[in-house]
């Protein structure tokens, strides 16, 4: 079976993970020091976000250079290190491929300005004239991602989109210089030992034709996403074939994958899921991220609904399901939930499930959302919400590793130096702190995880539901493995579910006395 089926991969955002020469900003060389920490938690690959030049207008996602590592973060030579690193110690890399749109500090966008309306520089982005008599307002009413319209006005009267900052211009997918650049990126890396790809804003690289106007609610509603004249076009399906050809046909190098291994995942903000299964075709990609799991209430009819879609949508035996529970762009899940608790439970729920997961760094510490001050905020989201949204910095902050106080063993430098403050209040959170700790977050997903590889879930990904569709927990069998999720205001005795096994790890006290009580999960080993 295929690595990617049922791997659990865990995402590294780099400017926040570990920073090796004391600036006060994660770094490649910080990762591959650190990576023994992602192979004891049990994972099988690291993804590891945007590490390429950029002026960090959104975390790393305008992208200045796609060849290249940012200066701060080391060299491609670190970056090579790192690579041989992960796969001496079992583990795969997965990097990030940002096609919807460039940095504006791209020499492909400076030379477009430079060149003026009309000139072929421009056609490989989406430059327009305006509406109105002077051509004073955008080309049509598209709304950016990050508040504000998708339009900006340079100094000529032409317009350009951005559906996300202004600072990331987006590109015209109907030119093929567009197209040949991208083939010459993903072989680049691929040169350089990586295992696969995950494509930032996969639903969003084509536009209709025409551009266009949306209408009213735009962002407001995720299920309407694929209505979208920017998003979920019939042009990306062909794309994504070609690129799953490339990756297939490419020449393995030592230590990396074989090439019919490689990984295509998508993020692909579609929740209709019949419309998301579309991105995992036999001959396209082999995951997309499961939103819907991640933006469902804490609720178990609401949950099951959401798994029930999915698993159905992909159908047994086809592509598994790629659940997420959190990620750089999310709160994390024990400020989403209301409490730590519920994040354990959540985790078990999750890695319970058939298919693919993955788990953002510091989810296994079972971090909250830190609170940035005012004057440290770095998220676009900030300034264009007009000071109303505080934006995604809060799941950003450096990695607590060890010690009492801050950087906690990120850096060495002052922790007024670091790229983002940490809270005061973080030391029994520390990887040191809960090492050992049987009743840490670390060590029930530690636990979860070896649990997870020692009781596989079938091989055509089906799962028996125990649970009235309308009960107020879920309860279901995977392999051997039964998890009972209590999200109902009363303690649930298990005897009342009918389910007979050991408990083997459970989310909360681990002598519970088979009385699950609210907000916990169990897992069960179900004898023969």
């Amino acid at each position: 079976m295929n690595w990617w089926r049922d791997a659990v991969c865990y995402e590294i955002y780099p400017w926040s993970f570990a920073d090796s020469d004391g600036d006060g900003t994660g770094d490649l060389r910080g990762i591959a020091d650190r990576l023994h920490h992602v192979r004891r938690l049990g994972a099988d690959a690291v993804w590891i976000t945007p590490f390429y030049p950029s002026p960090l207008a959104d975390g790393g996602y305008d992208i200045a250079d796609h060849t290249a590592v940012a200066p701060e973060l080391g060299t491609i030579g670190d970056f090579d290190a790192l690579t041989a690193r992960a796969h001496g110690l079992g583990l795969k890399v997965v990097v990030d491929v940002v096609p919807n749109h460039t940095s504006d500090a791209h020499p492909w966008f400076r030379a477009a300005l430079a060149a003026g309306p009309g000139s072929t520089a421009r056609e490989r982005y989406l430059f327009r004239p305006g509406r109105g008599r002077l051509g004073e307002l955008p080309p049509n009413d598209w709304q950016s991602a990050f508040g504000g319209p998708a339009w900006t006005r340079v100094s000529d009267g032409e317009w350009y989109l951005h559906l996300h900052a202004p600072e990331q211009p987006d590109l015209d997918w109907s030119h093929p210089a567009v197209h040949t650049e991208f083939e010459r990126i993903l072989r680049f890396w691929l040169d350089h030992g990586v295992d696969g790809f995950r494509i930032d804003v996969a639903h969003a690289l084509y536009k209709a034709e025409g551009l266009p106007d949306a209408g009213p609610g735009q962002h407001e509603d995720p299920a309407r996403n694929h209505l979208m004249p920017y998003y979920d076009q019939e042009e990306l399906h062909p794309l994504y074939r070609r690129w799953r050809t490339l990756l297939d046909e490419h020449p393995g190098v030592p230590g990396a994958v074989s090439p019919e291994d490689r990984l295509l995942v998508a993020e692909a903000a579609v929740f209709a899921p019949d419309r998301l299964a579309r991105y995992v075709r036999p001959d396209e990609m082999q995951q997309a991220f499961d939103f819907a799991f991640l933006e469902a209430p804490w609720d178990a009819p609401a949950l099951r609904r959401v798994i029930e879609g999915s698993l159905a949508a992909t159908g047994p035996g086809r592509a598994p399901v790629t659940w997420v529970l959190s990620s750089h762009d999310a709160v994390r899940p024990p400020t989403r939930y209301g409490s730590p608790l519920r994040a354990r439970s959540a985790a078990l729920l999750m890695l319970a499930l058939p298919g693919a997961a993955y788990v953002y760094q510091g989810e296994e510490l079972g971090l909250p959302q830190a609170w940035v001050p005012d004057d440290r905020i770095r998220d676009p989201l900030w300034p264009r919400s007009g000071h109303r949204e505080r934006g995604r910095d809060g799941a950003r902050v450096p990695l607590p590793w060890s010690g009492t106080a801050a950087p906690y063993g990120f850096s060495t430098a002052a922790p007024r130096s670091c790229w983002l403050p940490q809270p005061e209040d973080w030391a029994a959170l520390t990887v040191a702190a809960q090492d050992g700790d049987p009743d840490s977050t670390l060590e029930m997903y530690r636990e979860a995880l070896r649990l997870r590889k020692a009781w596989p879930a079938p091989a055509d990904g089906s799962l028996l539901w125990h649970s009235p569709s309308e009960a107020p927990y879920l309860a279901f069998t995977r392999g051997r493995l039964t998890c009972v999720v209590n999200l109902g205001a009363r303690p649930l005795p298990l005897r009342d579910t009918g389910l007979l096994g050991r408990t083997v790890l459970t989310s909360g006290p681990r002598d519970f006395d088979d009385v699950l009580a609210p907000d916990t999960a169990a897992w069960l080993l179900v004898e023969s």
